[in-house]
């Protein structure tokens, strides 16, 4: 892989799955993580989908589900972070994995949608 995005969304996928078990093992928390999980892994889906697209408007609407899925992720990041699930250590490494992501999608979105 040596799409920026593709790889940055695979390799935060990894830490969301990782985060997704030590929030069920070692926090008991099975409802947040669960949507966290599914959101979070849901980035890479879409862009992996994107990059075979057949058509422009495919590409464009798959990145901008992954936008969505961005900006979800990041909700319930701090929600879990704001409930005490996440360490402030712990949401601010990851809180920063998931900013980059957001702005380097929205740069492929705004500049796509043009």
């Amino acid at each position: 892989m040596d799409n920026i995005i593709e790889t940055k969304s695979f390799d935060f996928a990894v830490r969301i799955v990782k985060l997704y078990k030590l929030l069920c093992e070692e926090k008991h928390e099975f409802v947040l993580s669960k949507q966290l999980l599914r959101s979070g892994t849901s980035i890479g889906a879409n862009v992996a989908e994107a990059q075979k697209a057949q058509t422009k408007p495919d590409f464009n609407a798959k990145m901008n589900i992954a936008l969505k899925e961005a900006n979800e992720t990041h909700y319930w990041l701090k929600l879990l972070h704001k409930t005490e699930y996440l360490t402030n250590k712990e949401f601010t490494s990851i809180e920063a994995d998931i900013d980059e992501i957001i702005a380097i999608l929205v740069s492929i979105c705004k500049k796509n949608n043009n």
